[in-house]
């Protein structure tokens, strides 16, 4: 499976996730990749749209191997097999997860500004990303909300590997993936455009699914 862009990405999840349409659902995003195609869905089942962050932690001189992940509301998920096998010591972890919340912060401040969190407490949440891969930063996610006690929680993703996808599946109350590649290489690697998303498109992108939730002002006499 080939993906045009994020936003054909969106509106294919979309179409699987037509059934949860009229359950009043809200639809959170893992930014920054996440936010183009959570807004597709958002669109697509009438539904609000905003962001819950999760970051991954990365190992000392390699960033982009995770030794956990941290999600707001301070979550935080090791990888205890890499940890042990760098031999890095619970003060190290706990530094990277302080530092890494600290960032999560920044971030929503950014993002959101002042408006406060969503309530998803008995609701039906439906988090989004562009594709996943050890799937530690969704998983983080997943633990985070639990807390807020949702009535059901869905995982929506283009693509993941088989793996991530049966460490996560009992995780949530429904998993929908388009595809789990056996030879899973990279997410961008299913996308013809997988260009980074910037901050500036993802504030655009809240507001104008804000926006269109109000609907028209009300007519000039």
């Amino acid at each position: 499976m080939i993906l045009k862009d994020r936003t054909d990405a969106g509106r294919r999840l979309a179409a699987r996730l037509a059934g949860y349409g009229g359950s009043e659902p809200m639809v959170l995003a893992l930014p920054r990749g996440g936010v183009p195609v959570g807004a597709e869905v958002s669109r697509a089942l009438g539904a609000p749209l905003d962001i819950f962050i999760a970051r991954k932690l990365g190992a000392p001189g390699q960033p982009e191997l995770g030794i956990g992940a941290v999600a707001q509301g301070g979550v935080l998920v090791v990888n205890e097999r890499i940890v042990r096998g760098l031999t890095l010591s619970e003060e190290h972890v706990r530094r990277a997860a302080e530092d890494e919340l600290r960032e999560v912060g920044r971030r929503l401040r950014l993002l959101r500004g002042d408006r406060p969190e969503p309530e998803v407490r008995d609701r039906t949440v439906i988090l989004v990303d562009d594709g996943l891969a050890t799937g530690a930063t969704a998983r983080a996610a997943i633990l985070a909300l639990r807390e807020r006690r949702p009535k059901r929680l869905v995982l929506a993703v283009p693509v993941c590997p088989p793996r991530t996808a049966d460490l996560l599946r009992p995780e949530v109350d429904e998993l929908v993936v388009l595809d789990t590649p056996a030879d899973f290489y990279a997410v961008g690697s299913y996308y013809e455009d997988f260009e980074q998303v910037t901050d500036d498109e993802v504030i655009r992108l809240l507001e104008l699914t804000r926006t269109e939730s109000r609907g028209p002002g009300p007519a000039a006499n």
